[in-house]
């Protein structure tokens, strides 16, 4: 695709640029995980129950799905320099206000405000990224994107409960609108200042709501990554609850999860371009298998910290599946990135929403395992569908 080849005249520093890109996502990815290891903090500072606080992660799953397909398509013909630098102050703002949230109420507004630009920006970013590279690159640069998100499970989201648990949980949110502050100021310092494709059009974004390989690909994101939001959310309440490891064992144990995410990506990445149609149907299984041993596994942190390891590494999921989108999605290959983001946040409602359901019934924090291996066996049977219907397309009329 021509619209993401650097533009001639324009020098400009891809090493710089990816990490002013990535920061985005090292923002973006604390924020997303870390709100979900500070419910034990937040929840009685707004007087709720731990289970009702899963809520305001939902919020801003929702915002991401809604936001994504809407601002991927109102920005087709904007500068994408500009519409970052737009969609981190939106991301920016909404952090402060989380911050200072004094209501339930509250919380949940400015949570799905949070999450609006979350999609549109990693399918923005994703088209920057590759467009100040070699074509034969692109795809590396596109990783180094995504780079920003692993390493916030590993870093950001362990230091955001610290700093939960030390100086308040509202300076969790705080460093977030720090960390997109400071992505404003690089994008605006370092990337180029490329103008939108003249051939680009809300129209033409929007066909990829009528390709049903494009709606089967993401329907299975949605539901087979469920599973990993399911446990995810989950993981802090069960150490100091269940493990009965305290609350200084939670960022070891949130810090070994996101290395496995990391792992997992890099793992992967390799994986995936010689088994693209295999490789999700393997994640899903072996992450299904995973998190039905979950229950047993929270008796001790001996078993616990292995086990979540090898969960995050099934945080990968988003890469063959996002793969296969750029095969499909023809002309709409922004909004396919970034409804790509709206599945799996899709999946980040689903997930912990269901495993909620399951404690409130009185079947412990650790019952969130086996709701994680339910929604992987539904993901394996949605996968299932679209591949069938892709070689059933494939075949010629007769």
């Amino acid at each position: 695709m021509s619209d993401t080849a650097s533009p001639i005249g324009v020098q400009v520093r891809p090493g710089i640029v990816h990490f002013a890109l990535a920061i985005g996502g090292f923002a973006i990815g604390t924020s997303e995980f870390a709100a979900m290891a500070l419910i034990p903090y937040f929840s009685p500072s707004l007087e709720i129950s731990e289970t009702t606080a899963s809520h305001v992660i939902s919020a801003y799953a929702l915002g991401v799905v809604v936001g994504a397909p809407i601002l991927a398509v109102l920005g087709a013909r904007m500068p994408r320099r500009m519409l970052l630098i737009g969609l981190m102050l939106v991301y920016a703002v909404a952090h402060v206000a989380s911050a200072f949230a004094q209501t339930y109420e509250g919380m949940l507004v400015y949570r799905f405000i949070s999450g609006l630009p979350h999609g549109a920006y990693f399918g923005v970013a994703s088209l920057v990224a590759a467009s100040v590279v070699p074509r034969e690159e692109r795809s590396k640069a596109v990783a180094r994107v995504m780079t920003g998100l692993t390493v916030a499970t590993v870093l950001g989201v362990p230091f955001a409960n610290i700093l939960g648990q030390t100086v308040g949980w509202r300076w969790g949110f705080g460093i977030v609108a720090l960390l997109a502050l400071l992505c404003i100021a690089l994008i605006w310092t370092y990337a180029p200042k490329v103008e939108v494709r003249r051939h680009g059009s809300p129209l033409s974004e929007l066909s990829a709501l009528g390709n049903r390989q494009v709606l089967l690909t993401l329907l299975t994101g949605a539901v087979g990554f469920g599973g990993f939001f399911a446990v995810y959310s989950y993981v802090a309440s069960t150490v100091i609850n269940v493990t009965k490891a305290g609350e200084a064992a939670v960022p070891l144990v949130l810090g070994v999860m996101g290395l496995g995410m990391v792992i997992g990506t890099l793992v992967v990445g390799r994986i995936a371009d010689k088994r693209p149609t295999s490789t999700p149907f393997i994640i899903m299984a072996i992450g299904g298998l995973l998190m039905l041993c979950y229950g047993p596994a929270t008796a001790s942190l001996v078993t616990l910290i292995p086990l979540v390891f090898l969960i995050g590494m099934s945080g990968a999921l988003s890469i063959p599946l996002q793969s296969r989108l750029m095969d499909v999605a023809g002309e709409a290959q922004t909004l396919a990135a970034a409804l790509n983001h709206s599945a799996f946040n899709t999946a980040n409602a689903i997930g912990p929403a269901l495993a909620a359901a399951a404690i409130s019934a009185g079947y412990g924090f650790q019952s969130s395992g086996y709701v994680g291996a339910l929604l992987s066996v539904c993901g394996i049977v949605v996968f299932a569908v679209t591949v069938a219907d892709a070689r059933r397309s494939a075949k010629p009329a007769r």
